[in-house]
């Protein structure tokens, strides 16, 4: 098994910034590919960035060139570098890490990210 916590959301104000952070532990080896999803209300989950362990990295179009994903392997952690923040980025982010050798999907709890107009 594989645990993700999340920190670093909160409150901001339209073109501020905020930084994401995800820890995993556990079974870490087991873990292939990272990233971010959000899911605002009465919305489907969406994805927003994706990591490799290689470090090839995916954006969703609405965050291309504001958000930038990385990650440290040794730790493991996963951050996501959210600038230029608009209101229609308010939505519970959930950190994910992949397992390819069982095909599992691990999630944290989310942490919610809040941008007023």
């Amino acid at each position: 098994q594989v645990q993700l916590v999340e920190s670093g959301g909160g409150s901001v104000q339209a073109g501020g910034s905020l930084r994401l952070s995800c820890v995993a532990s556990g079974s870490t080896s087991r873990i292939n590919a990272m990233g971010w999803y959000r899911q605002a209300p009465g919305k489907q989950r969406e994805l927003v960035a994706a990591i490799s362990s290689g470090g090839s990295t995916n954006y969703a179009y609405s965050v291309k060139g504001r958000f930038t994903i990385s990650r440290d392997n040794a730790k493991p952690t996963v951050y996501l570098q959210m600038n230029s923040l608009k209101p229609e980025d308010t939505a519970v982010y959930f950190c994910s890490a992949d397992s390819p050798g069982n095909g599992d999907r691990y999630w944290g709890q989310g942490t919610q990210v809040t941008v007023s107009s």
